[in-house]
């Protein structure tokens, strides 16, 4: 594993290059639009570092749901320019990302690629190995899923998928993964690729409006994400009958609309309708009412990289309930939530053990802990120093 503690001791401006199948304000493709999003804001406020973002205009699966933005590039507030092109197929298939990919790397000096088995991955790959330049790949726990995880989907043409990104690695090409789960499941998948661990962050507001916990004896409970049979939602669902106290479940989030369908489906096969509430996808204001106006967050996932999700939830002082699915066993040490399988009885028995705890206390224990470990600045940093490494090392082959 590659150190990402600035071993080199040179620093100097340096030219940075994103490339991502969708970017921000995007939000509709879930947790790694906010925390690419965040971490190029923290990047870009270092004054040693120039940062440029390649990207397709893709709001969501349809065609027309496109970014809206002024100007080509778009100037973001935080002082880079992003290049969204046009989306014409499929999720993020941009003939003229691939027009801009060439100078583009040509310009940086080191590549941020994110995404695994998306449109930009190959050909940046391949172009990088025909520039020399080095590559930070964050493959956003795609390679977790597709290892770990039985039910991921078309598995012999992500091995195939995966083969050729071997054949086409750049002579220094480091995978960037949030946790050590990661880091096993990514090696085996591409064997012989280097790997840094850099978590993602979390903004953590200064403030939160004033809350009433477990209003009239009933437990909220949220789940917010995206809606994938790999989240584990079914098995969360599954849980609602078995819980003797009064609990109320919200939903937020959106996803294939035959899987949303199904989801519903299930609700009223296990007659929890009238606990059971379907928001949508929700965002901004609305998303800071949903944290305000829960108890605990429950995230059942099948495998998760990270699970942006928990860190905004703990940052808005919400406990959790995370399954082992995800890299979250920390709740356990900090005392701001639990950390089980997502077994339905496992789910069921821990919310009721929710119930009965002191819930402000478990939040605000969350909120220090997000405080404490992942400032946005301070990772940007870590990334920052193993830019610089690989840029070192180019210079002194």
């Amino acid at each position: 594993m590659l150190g990402v503690n600035g071993s080199c001791n040179r620093s100097f401006g340096m030219k940075v290059l994103h490339v991502t199948p969708t970017y921000y304000p995007a939000t509709y493709w879930g947790g790694p639009i906010f925390s690419t999003h965040a971490l190029c804001n923290a990047l870009a406020r270092r004054s040693d570092l120039e940062l440029r973002v390649l990207t397709t205009d893709a709001a969501g699966p349809k065609r027309a749901q496109r970014v809206k933005f002024d100007g080509f590039p778009t100037r973001f507030p935080a002082g880079y320019d992003v290049y969204f092109t046009p989306r014409i197929l499929g999720r993020d298939i941009a003939p003229s990302l691939l027009a801009r990919l060439w100078s583009m790397v040509g310009w940086a000096e080191v590549i941020l690629l994110t995404g695994t088995y998306s449109f930009p991955t190959i050909p940046t790959l391949l172009i990088c190995r025909v520039h020399d330049k080095p590559v930070v790949w964050s493959p956003r726990g795609a390679l977790q899923a597709s290892h770990e995880w039985n039910g991921a989907r078309k598995p012999l043409l992500k091995r195939q998928w995966e083969s050729v990104c071997r054949a086409v690695k750049p002579h220094r090409c480091v995978l960037h993964v949030t946790a050590e789960v990661e880091k096993a499941a990514s090696e085996a998948r591409l064997p012989g690729f280097e790997t840094a661990i850099i978590s993602n962050g979390i903004e953590v507001p200064e403030t939160l409006p004033p809350r009433e916990w477990m209003p009239h004896g009933a437990l909220r409970l949220m789940f917010i994400s995206r809606l994938d049979k790999k989240k584990g939602i079914e098995n969360l669902l599954r849980a609602i009958p078995l819980i003797r106290q009064e609990v109320t479940l919200d939903v937020y989030g959106t996803g294939e609309p035959n899987y949303v369908r199904s989801l519903k489906g299930l609700v009223a096969a296990l007659d929890i309708g009238h606990r059971v509430r379907f928001h949508g996808h929700v965002d901004g204001a609305v998303k800071l009412s949903a944290f305000v106006n829960a108890d605990v967050l429950v995230l059942p996932t099948f495998s998760e990289n990270f699970g942006m999700v928990v860190a905004e939830a703990l940052a808005h002082g919400v406990p959790a309930v995370v399954s082992q699915g995800a890299p979250w066993a920390g709740l356990e040490q900090h005392r701001c939530g639990r950390w089980v399988s997502n077994a339905p009885e496992m789910i069921a028995d821990t919310i009721e053990w929710m119930g009965n705890q002191d819930l402000a206390a478990m939040g605000q224990r969350g909120r220090e802990w997000m405080q404490a470990d992942y400032s946005w600045d301070s990772l940007a940093g870590r990334m920052h120093a193993l830019f610089e490494e690989l840029i070192f090392a180019k210079s002194a082959r």
